[in-house]
């Protein structure tokens, strides 16, 4: 029988699955993505061998650059405030602080006790330092009307980390590349930091504008078809995405952008249903596509490599996980008007997941060198489903107590 045909049937069961079961399914203590994550397991070589992919191959870097963009959009169309200082206290936060103090700790710890290249232990932090908007499901459970600040804040950190990482994702291929870093350094701050995050900012409020006024421009003439109104959001993503991209901008941060400011338009407006619908279909398409995902990475996964690189990966996690991440948000939050409970949960909940591995292939893509490409993509395997595991099994009871506490 083809191998294709089984894969069918194998996801199909899988979603039959965990769709009717979804009621039995939340009240167990782990995740749904670490259901996905044994159904890759066993659609792998090392069981089946129904898939064989290879972390390299460019397919997987689409994949999960589609699950970022899709799902970086849909937390901007989660966010429910306005633009001041005040209402974005803990996100501001969160990404200046905690994600720098992430990437240099990682580095840090890369360095001296890995025996990293400072190119590549830098790079590696950039990786892994960004929190995951998709994986996080259980916990960022922001709405259009949900003023709860834990998961306000995990859910802006989410979709704007994914793509403020970037800069040092490239500063670490160029360090990687070439030590002297005055060869590169000026082009990376004026190119990478300041032109890339300015155009992502300005393209992604110029398209969203153009999106909102023409579709309010044609529907005042003809309504459209109901059954297809939905589709406006995915066309903003893409338009966004594409036209931000060539010129250069950070197209993860554009759509952010313009998922916000959609949602702003429309927050008290008459249009308001619509757009909670379009929000609803966005969150469909980002759940489908973050279970080909997860289970795409348990078919990575083989013996050799993690047995290889294991006691590295562990290290790495345990330090991100345990010390530099609740650590980085204590120092960030101090002094804020977070309670101590969003905090903690905070410094918990740094999931990390399908950002990362995008992250890992475009660097593995522009030929960094075999055996630290080796060494980097397990560590950021291993270190995710690490993360998927231990966030998957803590996030359901944890949130349960949450929630009986009534916390806000």
């Amino acid at each position: 029988m083809s191998p294709y045909i089984l894969i069918l049937l194998a996801v199909g069961l899988l979603l039959l699955t965990v769709t009717l079961g979804s009621g039995w399914i939340a009240r167990l203590p782990f995740s749904y993505a670490i259901i996905y994550l044994i159904v890759g397991i066993l659609l792998g070589s090392q069981v089946t061998g129904l898939i064989n992919l290879d972390i390299s191959t460019k397919a997987l870097e689409r994949i999960t650059e589609m699950v970022v963009i899709i799902s970086v959009f849909g937390c901007g169309l989660k966010m429910n405030r306005r633009l001041n200082l005040s209402a974005w206290n803990t996100t501001a936060r969160l990404i200046g602080f905690v994600m720098p103090i992430s990437i240099v700790a990682l580095s840090a710890v890369a360095r001296w006790i890995l025996g990293m290249s400072w190119g590549a232990a830098i790079l590696l932090g950039a990786i892994l330092a960004p929190t995951d908007p998709v994986l996080a499901s259980e916990v960022q459970l922001a709405h259009i009307k949900d003023k709860n600040e834990l998961r306000f804040g995990l859910t802006s950190e989410g979709g704007l980390n994914d793509a403020l990482a970037f800069p040092f994702v490239y500063f670490g291929i160029y360090a990687l590349k070439d030590n002297n870093w005055n060869n590169w350094f000026q082009q990376w701050v004026l190119v990478d930091v300041i032109w890339a995050i300015i155009a992502g900012i300005v393209m992604g409020i110029v398209v969203a504008k153009a999106v909102i006024w023409i579709d309010r421009k044609l529907q005042r003439q003809r309504k459209a078809d109901e059954l297809m109104e939905d589709f406006v959001a995915l066309s903003a993503v893409f338009l966004t995405y594409s036209l931000t991209e060539l010129v250069n901008g950070y197209g993860f941060l554009a759509v952010f952008v313009a998922g916000w400011l959609m949602q702003n338009n429309y927050y008290h407006a008459k249009e308001n249903e619509k757009r909670l619908n379009q929000l609803e279909f966005i969150e469909q398409i980002e759940k489908l596509l973050e279970v080909g995902t997860i289970v795409l990475l348990g078919t990575l996964l083989t013996i050799n490599p993690i047995f290889d690189y294991f006691g590295q990966a562990l290290l790495i996690a345990a330090f991100l996980l345990f010390i530099i991440r609740p650590l980085g948000v204590a120092i960030s939050l101090f002094g804020s008007n977070v309670s101590p409970i969003n905090r903690t949960f905070i410094g918990w909940f740094g999931i990390r997941g399908v950002g990362s591995l995008y992250y890992l292939n475009y660097a593995v893509g522009k030929e960094i060198g075999s055996s630290i490409a080796q060494q980097i993509t397990w560590i950021t395997i291993i270190t995710v489903v690490f993360s998927i595991v231990v966030h998957g099994i803590s996030s359901t009871p944890l949130m349960m107590w949450y929630k009986r506490r009534g916390s806000t």
